[in-house]
């Protein structure tokens, strides 16, 4: 039997607030273990939350991006379930009145635009961090950090419409790249800034009902998003082909040994047992707040997108890569700024500079070339200083040191040869050295044209003019 996965996402991003949802606390990431905590965010008896008010203004620009209906009457309410790291016994977060909800995200997979709905956008607090000694497997002991207690965090709850891991990854890369041009996120997976929960289930292929599903938790990167939900669908249809049924429970990605393991059963909303939060008042937001943040929005990506295209005359391929950040989009305009020919900006960013970036696991933040370096390396391969081939070693050379261009190709003698009576020599010496391939070529096997180019090239380490080498070269062999 054939059959379709069923997969939704829960993604928790954390808002670039200065201090917490509820309290006055500082959000830094990395200070000393229990460092920023107070009696509110550490639920000390008789302390009182206060809504923080840019926490609402992040979701709203987060639940506008996304084309959500938002809510003029919404309720905190708490979310009761006992973990060492959640030091009042409950979660204040939302529940039957969300903040927003219906909106969707587009992705474009293989060519192929989809649209992936949106439940709802909440707004609650984190709880603290665990910190275990030992394996995933065999913890020896637990520590508890509360300095990520009740820092503000908006959960983005899909519909079940993505049918592959691959879309999920896109999903959630839509969704980091939106909360980044939104500036309301940094998307930082590893430091725990966005982290994801994935809700799968595998059905037969054409049926309409829905399997069981599990929850898989502990994603922190786009590759195990990837990764575990591969192995969790494929688990799940040997478990049904065995003759057993898939347990509704939520499971550990453990990207060691890459699998999913047990952790607990699912619990369902009524575990819970949510009720409004007595401490904090309804929210109501009025439709002139609404549209004082609508005006306040950036440039999203998919504008960007449409723009570079019509702007800068570059392939839609090309926009969606460039404009896949904020810094990178905006690195590619300050390059084009400076040096306008934009679908060569394109290229060597695309090629070049992400290549190096990839390898060395970096953002374009950290890259020693400015955008000024770049463009300058660039006008010396158009105005024939270096070749296209030496300018690539020269990238290297940069990338690397952060030296400018030209004082790389001082350095290393890499300036083109265009001495037309030099190049004349050099070439002499090739077709000499192979008088049998040149019988062969005015004999009419053109071919060899590019062989002798190429050992022109090499005779010279690539430093050779190549227009100035096949206007020479054409000449020789008529002659």
């Amino acid at each position: 039997m054939e059959y379709e996965p069923v997969i939704g996402l829960e993604v928790h991003a954390q808002l670039l607030t200065k201090t917490k949802i509820f309290c006055g606390c500082p959000t830094t990431f990395g200070a000393e273990p229990n460092k920023y905590t107070c009696p509110v965010c550490t639920g000390m008896p008789g302390a009182l939350p206060v809504l923080n008010k840019q926490v609402v203004e992040f979701t709203i620009r987060m639940a506008l991006a996304t084309h959500c209906n938002i809510a003029p009457y919404s309720v905190f309410a708490r979310k009761n379930y006992f973990y060492p790291d959640l030091p009042k016994g409950y979660q204040i977060s939302q529940y039957e009145l969300p903040i927003a909800e219906h909106g969707y995200v587009e992705i474009q997979l293989n060519g192929k635009k989809k649209r992936i709905g949106i439940t709802r956008i909440h707004m609650e607090e984190d709880a603290g961090k665990l910190v275990h000694k030992g394996t995933i497997e065999t913890t020896e002991a637990s520590y508890v950090d509360f300095n990520r207690s009740s820092v503000p965090l908006i959960e983005i709850v899909s519909e079940p419409d993505i049918r592959s891991p691959k879309e999920a990854a896109e999903y959630l890369k839509e969704l980091r790249t939106l909360l980044q041009y939104l500036e309301i996120c940094d998307g930082n997976m590893e430091e725990g800034s966005l982290r994801c929960d994935a809700n799968v289930s595998v059905r037969p292929k054409g049926s309409k009902k829905f399997g069981t599903r599990t929850e898989v938790k502990n994603l922190n990167s786009f590759r195990n998003v990837e990764h575990a939900l591969d192995y969790e669908i494929k688990r799940q249809i040997e478990v049904i082909e065995s003759g057993e049924e898939v347990v509704q429970e939520t499971r550990l990605w453990d990207a060691n040994n890459g699998k999913t393991l047990s952790m607990r059963g699912k619990e369902e909303a009524h575990d819970y047992r949510y009720f409004p939060d007595p401490d904090l008042v309804p929210l109501k937001i009025d439709k002139e707040w609404i549209e004082e943040v609508r005006k306040s929005l950036p440039e999203l990506p998919d504008q960007k997108r449409e723009r570079f295209v019509s702007q800068y005359g570059i392939p839609e391929y090309d926009a969606a890569i460039l404009t896949a950040t904020k810094a990178l989009a905006n690195y590619y305009e300050k390059t084009v700024a400076i040096f306008n020919e934009p679908k060569t900006v394109s290229n060597w960013i695309m090629s070049e500079l992400l290549r190096e970036l990839k390898r060395d696991d970096k953002d374009i933040e950290d890259i020693l070339i400015t955008p000024e370096k770049l463009a300058a390396l660039l006008k010396l391969i158009k105005d024939g200083t270096i070749s296209g081939k030496i300018a690539k070693e020269v990238f290297v050379q940069m990338y690397e040191t952060g030296k400018e261009a030209r004082e790389i190709v001082e350095e290393r003698g890499l300036a083109q040869l265009s001495n037309e009576d030099e190049l004349s020599n050099v070439i002499d010496e090739v077709l000499s050295s192979l008088p049998k391939e040149v019988e062969e070529y005015k004999k009419g096997k053109e071919k060899l044209f590019g062989f002798f180019i190429g050992q022109v090239m090499k005779r010279t380490k690539n430093r050779a003019n190549p227009k100035l080498v096949n206007e020479i070269l054409k000449k020789k062999l008529k002659g």
